[in-house]
């Protein structure tokens, strides 16, 4: 670990100069103490390393000073692989193993190309934290030590055990037959078989792990994507599914449509505005659609559907009736 941070304390000295202890602690997620160590071992080393004092002073290496670095380590090259964006290699707790990465790519570069590629960097940006609303699109937190070991269990193919809180249960240890992890919107999921049976456990809900000695009994080749298709479909049609006939405006009919499991039936009313019989996977899940659309949708049926809604408006009018209180 410490030999692929002095490689990294090396390489963002060469890329950016002269930088200070504060500063190459904080890119490298130390303590300045233990940066300080390293320059001390650097400089043991043989490393041209040296420090500038003063308000703008910092550590720098001598001019011309080139040396051939160890390649990409496993975590790194994994990063890469799997980083199709920032927030992948984040959601499977590679995020440090992609920067450590990318200082070795732009270093292999020549010298004539490095400025370039800078500058391209700069003018492309890969699913920032908010959208042109404000929203924030923060991803779940999993603990590093946690997707870790998960990591390990899946790529060794070996068991591994997780302390799992599924939703309106208490948190239970299970073993389970690793097979593959997936990121789907900032969400993170082990796929996984458990006594033979196909299991899919979300990333924020595993509270510990640990990777067992045991082989997993999985197959040798797996297909993620067609994997992930088949649990994505069987999700969808189970549950408490509840069919709805619903009246929309046209110009919502996409957002409707977008929101549902799947359109039944589709007809236009006399009056221009569509008659949708469409499918939600429970009846929270109707009830927040079609909510969604305020008075751009009307729910004919079921008459359960149309009470909850109106029950929902009627509190809110309520709520406004009165001034707020002072």
């Amino acid at each position: 670990m410490r030999a692929d941070r002095l490689v990294s304390l090396v390489l963002l000295l060469r890329q950016h100069g002269r930088l200070s202890a504060v500063t190459l602690a904080r890119e490298l997620e130390v303590s300045t103490r233990t940066v300080l160590r390293d320059i001390e071992a650097l400089s043991a080393a043989g490393v041209p390393v040296y420090a500038e004092r003063g308000r703008h002073g910092g550590f720098a290496l001598l001019p011309g000073f080139r040396t051939e670095l160890t390649g990409l380590n496993h975590d790194e090259a994994l990063a890469l692989l799997i980083a199709g964006s920032r927030r992948g290699a984040q959601a499977f707790g590679l995020g440090s193993a992609l920067a450590s990465a990318m200082l070795k790519v732009v270093d292999a570069l020549p010298e004539s190309y490095r400025d370039t590629a800078a500058g391209a960097a700069e003018r492309l940006l890969i699913d920032p934290e908010t959208d042109l609303l404000s929203r924030r699109l923060a991803a779940e937190e999993v603990p590093d030590a946690v997707v870790a070991e998960v990591r390990r269990a899946v790529l060794a193919g070996h068991k591994l055990r997780i302390h799992y809180a599924a939703v309106d249960q208490a948190p239970k240890w299970r073993t389970v037959d690793p097979i593959g992890l997936v990121t789907v919107r900032d969400q993170g999921y082990l796929l996984a078989t458990r006594s033979g049976a196909d299991r899919t456990y979300r990333l924020s809900r595993i509270l510990a792990a640990e990777e067992l000695a045991e082989p997993a009994q999985r197959p040798d080749r797996v297909d993620l994507d067609q994997a992930w298709q088949e649990r994505s479909t069987r999700f969808r049609t189970g549950g408490d599914q509840v069919t709805v006939l619903v009246r929309v405006d046209p110009a919502r009919r996409e957002d409707l449509v977008g929101t549902a499991l799947a359109v039944r039936a589709e007809e236009t009313d006399t009056d221009g505005w569509l008659r949708l019989e469409v499918t939600f996977q429970d009846p929270r899940h109707a009830e927040w659609a079609l909510w969604q659309l305020t008075t751009d949708a009307e729910a004919l049926a079921p008459q359960w559907l149309r009470t909850s809604l109106r029950d929902r408006a009627a509190a809110i009018a309520t709520r406004y009736e009165s001034q707020p209180e002072s």
